[in-house]
Parts: C-alpha cells; structure tokens; sequence
C-alpha cells in the first residue's frame, strides 16, 4: 500500500537525518576534544553511511512513483522526501569538512579560545533536530521557526569573522589556522541554511505553501 509506503520512506529519512546530526555533533566535538580518532571516524566510516542512505532513499522515492503513481498529498510528500534527502546528503559532506579542517588544526596552536564556534555549532544541529521533529509532527509552526533562526547562525559566523579578521592583521602567522577555523564557520553556516530548506520543505508538504526569499505564497 501506498501509504505503508510513505511510512517507510519517513522512517528512513529520519534514520539518516540522525545520523547527519550525529556527523555534524562528532566533527565539532573532534575538534573541541582534538581527538583525531574521533574524526577519521566521520570521515572514512560515517560518509560512506550517509552515501547509502543517500542512494537507497533516492531508488525508493523513484520506485514509489513509478509503482503507486501518487497524487496530490501523497505524490507532494514522496518528492519532498526526495528533496530532503538530498539536503542531508549535503549536510553530511559538509559535516566532513568540518572534521578534515579540524584534522589540521588539532596538530597546531591554537589561534584563540574557540567559543563562538561550538554555540554555533549546538545552534545549527538544533536547527538539524528541530527541522526532523517538524518533519515527523508535520509542524509547519515549527518548521517557520527553524527558517528563522537562520539568522542567529549567521549572527555568529559574522562574529566569528570579525574576531579572526583582528588576529590575522595583527599576526600573519595565523592566517592559515584561520582560514581553517572560518571554513567550519561556513560549513556549519550552510548546514542551517538546509535546515531552513527543510523547514521550507516541510512548510509546503504540509500547506502547499512556498515559503521563499522571506516571501510566501500558496502552491
């Protein structure tokens, strides 16, 4: 049945989209802990996981299609599931990243105390969390919230630059860690703007309304 279908598809979605949180959660806690065991794991254990969730939610998307030919709510659900799969496939590389930037950066000084960095981080898999929790309620109110706490990630990121800006002018020594420490920035940074896409995904499977550029309509 077509509707035992679609429960499958949720249940694995949900399935990967905890492990993607579990892989953003380890390459930051790696980099905290400079635990180099930690993320190698991420890297060569839990992306090619999150590969194969990748592939099988995509063949058994394009299978439900083909065999149920769904419409309206149903056919609306099975392609948002499609769409957010590939959002968390996303996340995923971006969560490798984070832990191959960190690899290099627990073998040297660091260039400051890094606290903005992990209250970005615990705000963004909030975003993760939340964005799934929506998902599984089908809660547009929550979705919406996710789509605006975008805003105090991106608040952080800023923060975080402004702070690496005066350590590299003041000593070109640390440019390079530097640059290290803003690309986990910016992956984490682009980890909550696909959990806004999801909250976006949602919103519409839900209402059947677009939600974009801060405009909305209905589909």
């Amino acid at each position: 049945m077509l509707e035992e279908r679609i429960s499958e598809l949720k249940r694995e979605l949900i399935e990967f989209g905890s492990h993607t949180q579990h892989m953003i959660e380890e390459s930051v806690k790696g980099l905290m802990r400079r635990d180099r065991d930690l993320l190698l794991e991420v890297i060569e254990k839990d992306e090619p996981k999150a590969n194969r969730f990748d592939i099988e939610l995509d063949e058994l998307c394009t299978t439900t299609i083909a065999q149920f030919q769904p419409k309206a709510r149903e056919l609306r659900t099975v392609l948002r599931i499609l769409r957010m799969t590939g959002n968390l496939e996303r996340m995923a590389d971006h969560a490798v990243n984070i832990a191959e930037s960190a690899l290099y950066l627990i073998e040297r000084p660091a260039v400051k105390p890094l606290l903005d960095t992990p209250r970005m981080a615990e705000e963004t898999v909030n975003m993760v969390n939340d964005s799934l929790l929506a998902f599984v309620n089908e809660d547009a109110a929550l979705a919406r919230e996710v789509c605006e706490r975008d805003n105090i990630v991106d608040g952080l990121a800023n923060q975080i630059l402004r702070e690496l800006i005066t350590y590299m002018s003041s000593d070109p020594s640390t440019i390079e860690r530097a640059l290290h420490i803003l690309e986990i920035s910016g992956n984490l940074e682009r980890i909550a703007d696909l959990s806004t896409n999801i909250g976006e995904e949602i919103i519409f499977m839900v209402e059947g309304r677009i939600i974009k550029h801060g405009a909305e309509s209905k589909g």
